[in-house]
């Protein structure tokens, strides 16, 4: 069974939390596996900051025929973000107002509008429940807010190395990868290309809130003592960067770490504790024990401020990454996530009888 590659067409306009509208989109997503008759296996995956609507080609240690989301049980959907690069509408699309590319023209998003376009599509596809909805990083920042937009919709939830509101922290390093975009002087242009050489050196500044020490020590530390130049970790960097550019583009990258930084459930809700009563999801916090980006303090927070919900730490070498590289201790805190309600649940039964 292979995964199928679908578009979903929006062809009225769609007015954004900033006020501006876009004149209608398109969101490209995935589905997997088949739809049981009673319509209770749906699983929606929301992705990373890069990642696309095929999960399976990101995340396939959790999704696959023998893995924890097995086609053969689960329908699984992902879409690409809104203003993404991966058939979605985004700064590369035409305006159907204008007949010209978007480049500069297009509009800031926020995650609340991206979740927004998610919910047109959920909607469309007549997925009234969905059993277990997940994302990590920003996937996970949106996942939250969806569930929070939505509480009826989602019976579960699955929020990994991801937060309430985005940091300073996460901010500055998203700031500075912006301010490498702003230093290429093709930036200013609309054109393809355009910052393409500072998208680059943007992807090696947030390789070091992705990865960590101890994984840089293992995997690129020189092996000898009498290099003075052309380090391993040098090459690696630029390996990176030249690697983005090739499936990316600086609108993009630009567009939604502005669309992370605006992450915060509290707006206009009267704060993040107040904005977590409305969650009704069950609910797994999970964290990565040496995430610089996404902190483990934050996905504690979460969890002791949700009654009822359960934490996981995974163990990690590679920082924040190690939520897509630790994907059987992921897939263990899930499973044991599944087990323990349905041991809650066969227990309170015993005790009704």
């Amino acid at each position: 069974m292979s995964a199928q590659q679908q578009i979903f067409h929006y062809q009225q306009e769609f007015r954004l939390e900033s006020g501006a509208v876009l004149p209608g989109f398109q969101l490209a997503y995935t589905t997997y596996g088949k739809l049981s008759p009673q319509r209770d296996n749906v699983v929606w995956v929301c992705h990373a900051l890069t990642g696309s609507a095929d999960f399976t080609a990101w995340w396939s240690g959790l999704f696959g025929e023998g893995k924890l989301y097995d086609p053969e049980d689960w329908f699984i959907v992902c879409a690409n973000t809104l203003g993404g690069c991966y058939g979605s509408t985004g700064p590369l699309s035409v305006n159907p107002d204008t007949l010209k590319t978007y480049f500069h023209s297009f509009p800031q998003l926020t995650n609340r509008d991206i979740v927004a376009a998610f919910e047109l599509l959920r909607q469309e596809l007549e997925l009234e429940q969905v059993h277990t909805l997940i994302g990590g990083s920003l996937g996970g920042q949106q996942a939250l807010e969806w569930a929070l937009q939505q509480p009826d919709a989602f019976q579960r939830l699955v929020h990994v190395a991801s937060n309430a509101r985005h940091s300073a922290w996460g901010i500055a390093f998203n700031e500075s990868q912006r301010m490498a975009i702003r230093q290429d002087p093709t930036w200013i242009e609309n054109s393809e290309t355009a910052g393409r050489e500072g998208l680059k050196t943007a992807r090696a500044i947030a390789m070091l809130s992705y990865r960590h020490y101890k994984g840089y020590e293992l995997s690129q530390q020189e092996p000898g003592n009498s290099i003075t130049d052309n380090y391993r970790a040098a090459s690696y960097q630029v390996y990176q960067g030249e690697k983005l550019a090739t499936r990316f583009n600086a609108y993009t990258y630009w567009l939604l770490s502005k669309a992370m930084d605006s992450h915060n459930i509290g707006r206009g809700r009267g704060g993040v504790e107040n904005a977590l009563q409305r969650l009704k999801a069950k609910t797994l916090f999970v964290g990565v024990d040496t995430d610089l980006l996404f902190p483990v303090e934050e996905q504690r927070f979460l969890h002791e401020q949700v009654p009822g919900s359960s934490f996981a730490l995974l163990r990690s070498d590679y920082g924040h990454d190690g939520f897509l590289v630790e994907t059987e201790q992921l897939a263990d805190a899930i499973n044991r996530f599944y087990q323990a309600e349905t041991i809650n649940q066969e227990y309170y039964e015993k005790q009704a009888v």
